[in-house]
């Protein structure tokens, strides 16, 4: 298999752009069903398994495919609280927002954080056992790390939709070379 977006004195190509169709048909059924063998996943997508298994590795070293995770039910587990948390923080120097970003990366309270636009510094997603183990998580980590000007909560009423899939229909149908 040759590498995708090599070097032709061409423009570089998006790294998508190196994705065929067969590709992308790995990533949605693996995106679905991780746990697939990799004789189903070349029945599903209709290769054989010796060349979906290279293009499984290849997609792999690529990056495509960062890691493989099981995904549990938070309220089995006793995390009943899903939690939204805008950070406002003093930007004053860059040094200061950093050190905010690694203390925020230490929580494992925090699912994910994201930069915004408007209000706000930070948008974090948090979970807690009930209101109570929020509020004390709030009041005794949230706002004693370095830099929190103010926090703003929203909290989950109910789950319309959680999936990690990413949509893939904007790859199209191209054929590796």
């Amino acid at each position: 298999m040759s590498s995708p977006g090599a070097d032709d004195g061409a423009l570089r190509p998006e790294p998508h752009e190196g994705l065929d169709r067969y590709d992308v048909a790995i990533l949605a059924e693996l995106q679905q069903d991780a746990r697939l063998s990799n004789a189903e996943l070349a029945a599903r997508i209709g290769l054989s398994p010796t060349p979906c298994w290279r293009r499984v590795k290849w997609l792999e070293e690529q990056g495509y495919i960062k890691g493989y995770r099981a995904e549990i039910d938070r309220h089995k587990i006793g995390l009943g609280v899903l939690a939204f948390v805008r950070v406002d923080a003093e930007r004053n120097n860059a040094g200061a927002t950093q050190e905010l970003e690694n203390a925020i990366r230490a929580l494992p309270e925090v699912i994910s954080c994201h930069y915004i636009s408007g209000t706000g510094t930070f948008e974090l997603t948090a979970m807690a056992t009930d209101l109570e183990a929020y509020s004390r998580w709030a009041m005794d980590t949230l706002f004693r790390l370095p830099n929190v000007k103010d926090l703003h909560t929203s909290f989950s009423l109910g789950e319309v939709k959680a999936s990690r899939a990413l949509p893939l229909n904007h790859l199209g149908r191209r054929e590796r070379r």
